[in-house]
């Protein structure tokens, strides 16, 4: 049985339409990403360089805040088995740029950033944006009072040890 493409719930309060989705290939490595590292999440900075390519980490090592938003989670499990839960998150000011297009997660040869959880591989995920044919099921803006509370992280302040 192949793989399936995945699209991400919907969590961005007032929208009915996910926004971003994983190519087959790209959910067979995170299959095997997760085997090796655990819960995983994905954020997009947007900028330049390695921040212009979505990032994947183990869940909870890189800290949202309220600058982020939660564009969608992915349960990528296979079919019957316990549920695996990745959450993709771009910067609040990206999205801002970005709020018009349908997101897909795709994996290509090459090395990305040293920091995201596939770069060992020598492989690299990359967005590949297509323009949505209506805007009206979208809440068009990251501003902290249209984005769900859930979409939006709660900043995380650090303990010292």
């Amino acid at each position: 049985m192949s793989t399936p493409t995945i699209t991400a719930s919907v969590t961005i309060a007032g929208e009915t339409v996910p926004r971003v989705e994983l190519t087959p290939v790209a959910v067979d490595l995170l299959r095997s990403l997760w085997e090796e590292h655990g819960p995983l999440m994905f954020h997009q900075s947007g900028g330049c360089c390695d921040g212009s390519s979505p990032m994947l980490f183990m869940a909870g090592e890189f800290i949202t805040s309220d600058q982020d938003v939660r564009l969608g989670q992915f349960d990528i499990a296979p079919a019957n088995e316990p549920s695996q839960p990745l959450d993709f998150w771009m910067s609040a000011e990206q999205f801002n740029y970005w709020s018009h297009t349908f997101l897909t997660v795709d994996v290509v040869p090459g090395r990305g950033s040293g920091f995201s959880a596939e770069a060992p591989r020598g492989v690299r995920f990359l967005i590949r944006s297509e323009l949505m044919t209506t805007m009206t099921p979208f809440a068009g803006s990251a501003e902290t009072d249209t984005v769900e509370e859930d979409a939006v992280a709660t900043p995380t302040k650090a303990v010292p040890a």
